[in-house]
């Protein structure tokens, strides 16, 4: 056994259990976030991949601070041409990845070409403007793309792919899987952290140690967290105990009201509170009964106390909403009003649902994801409301990995399903563009399965736009029309809540990433 393999195994043992455990383990940081079902980061594409891969993976840009700037990452510098079609990365020197071997333009190439042949989670942005033979490297420092058409939201998606070793990912491919099987519990990386060897359980653990040849170097943290023990929590309230007694360090971001108060009244733990631009959406199943009828998603709408939700369960740790877009963001429709908590309206619009063939005496099903309580608590307060009008909501626990293999067709989704959509890259096109574009029904983020011709040719010209300017009239537009039709319950804007031990210092909060990049953090003795 070599050294480094009896420190990897030490390591292992070390962290295996720490949520058993009372007190904190020195030189390790202990995570309970969720974790991603597997980790190759061009199959998955959500909040869990997200703090996996902004740890382990690196990109051309990435956001940092907040509000989100768009810095340059793995790449120096870009240039595009007039119109929009071609664009230039110029990389920086010295990057590798964790085996050693140096990262170049071809690395990148082979990143976005396995993305596209994939065709899951990150290609949704750039499928329709991007053919694979168009991702070229004149030399290894240098990436050009050459788009089919213009599209506006180019730069700002491209920090969404993650570079990967392609010799390393070409060596484990097993007949035309692209290495899927192999990347799903390995690491081709070259970011701040590495994966240890053995450590993972999909959707449960993970171990990662800092990599101390990363390109960007560590003289900006003379004390790095060396390593990292990823544990998923099967409700919050697991992980706000585990914080308490000190075996866990950082929970999730999807706290409740009363654990904030618990953890604001200890003196072991903090939490640490940051403007987001993550909403919270009630999803309603348009392309089937009951709510392809659009009395009955007013109904709903009007159902919903969203200042008693706000402001009572969540003690004011959110911003009302009423639109499928963040807050302040450019495209935002000016002076949009949405639907307000009104039982009459609520019970007038019942009525013509009903008189369109609506039942009472059929009960709908709401899904919540039963590790996150404020879901429960959205449900149950709608629950009791939609109660009064005499409409039965049976709530349904489930699990993030379940539901979005289930949003897949409409036939399978359920009726309604609470859920946050996140900052993956900070441009319209993350929220309206792909949850109402009618070309992704079959992803999670369109799992309203909503078609509107009209939207559907705001949206595509607006992604084909390269002027902010010239496209920001086509998203309010789009969005007033979305509205208009009621597609979801739209509830809040995020105050993004994450309980922190006091020995975990230098954290810094992203919108991308909900603060999930460790290279900033240290531990106090």
């Amino acid at each position: 056994m070599t050294r480094r393999e009896a420190a990897t195994l030490a390591f292992a043992a070390l962290v295996a259990g720490p949520m058993r455990g009372h007190a904190a383990t020195p030189g390790i940081l202990v995570r309970s976030d969720g974790q991603p079902v597997n980790l190759d980061p061009h199959q998955i594409f959500d909040v869990p991949m997200m703090g996996f891969a902004l740890n382990v993976y690196d990109g051309l840009y990435r956001y940092e601070n907040n509000p989100p700037e768009l810095k340059p990452w793995l790449a120096e510098s870009h240039t595009v041409s007039e119109d929009g079609l071609d664009w230039t990365f110029k990389l920086r020197g010295g990057a590798k990845f964790h085996d050693g071997a140096p990262l170049t333009a071809e690395d990148v190439v082979f990143s976005f070409r396995r993305v596209l042949a994939i065709g899951k989670a990150p290609a949704s942005a750039f499928l329709p403007i991007l053919k694979p033979e168009n991702v070229t490297a004149p030399d290894e420092t240098t990436v050009r793309f050459r788009l089919e058409k213009a599209y506006g939201p180019f730069l700002a998606a491209i920090p969404i792919v993650a570079i990967v070793n392609a010799k390393l990912v070409q060596a484990n491919v097993k007949g035309d899987d692209n290495g899927t099987a192999w990347l799903a519990t390995a690491d081709a990386g070259s970011g701040a952290y590495s994966v240890v060897a053995g450590s993972v359980t999909p959707s449960e653990k993970l171990d990662l140690e800092r990599f101390a040849g990363h390109f960007m170097g560590w003289s900006d943290n003379p004390s790095p967290i060396n390593k990292v023990a990823m544990r998923s929590v099967k409700e919050t309230s697991t992980g706000v105990l585990g914080l308490m007694n000190g075996s866990i360090d950082m929970t999730d971001s999807y706290l409740p009201t009363d654990q904030v108060e618990q953890i604001q009244a200890s003196k072991v733990a903090r939490v640490e509170k940051h403007p987001s631009m993550r909403t919270f959406i009630i999803r309603m199943n348009n392309g089937r009964a009951p709510f392809n009828n659009l009395n009955l998603r007013k109904a709903f709408a009007h159902a919903f106390n969203y200042d008693g939700f706000i402001n009572e369960i969540l003690k004011g740790y959110a911003d009302r909403d009423p639109t499928p877009l963040p807050n302040g963001i450019w495209g935002y429709p000016k002076g949009a009003q949405g639907y307000d908590y009104d039982l009459d309206k609520a019970r007038d619009y019942l009525k013509k649902a009903q008189a369109e063939g609506f039942s009472l005496r059929t009960p709908v099903k709401i899904h919540i994801q039963s590790q996150l309580e404020q879901t429960n608590q959205a449900a149950q307060l709608f629950q009791s409301d939609l109660a009064s009008l005499g409409v039965r909501l049976q709530i349904v626990a489930d699990t993030w990995a379940n539901i979005s293999t289930n949003v897949a067709a409409a036939d399978s989704s359920p009726d309604m399903w609470i859920h946050w959509v996140s900052t993956y890259f900070v441009d319209p096109e993350n929220w309206i563009g792909q949850m109402y574009d009618s070309q992704f029904h079959g992803t999670w983020k369109a799992s309203s399965f909503y078609k509107n011709p009209k939207v559907d040719e705001l949206l595509r010209r607006a992604r084909g736009l390269v002027k902010q300017e010239e496209r920001a009239p086509l998203y309010e537009e789009a969005t007033k029309l979305i509205m208009a039709d009621c597609v979801d319950v739209w509830i809040y804007n995020t105050v993004e809540l994450r309980g922190v031990s006091n020995r975990v210092g230098g954290y810094r909060f992203c919108p991308v990433g909900g603060g999930g990049e460790m290279r900033w953090l240290q531990l106090k003795a």
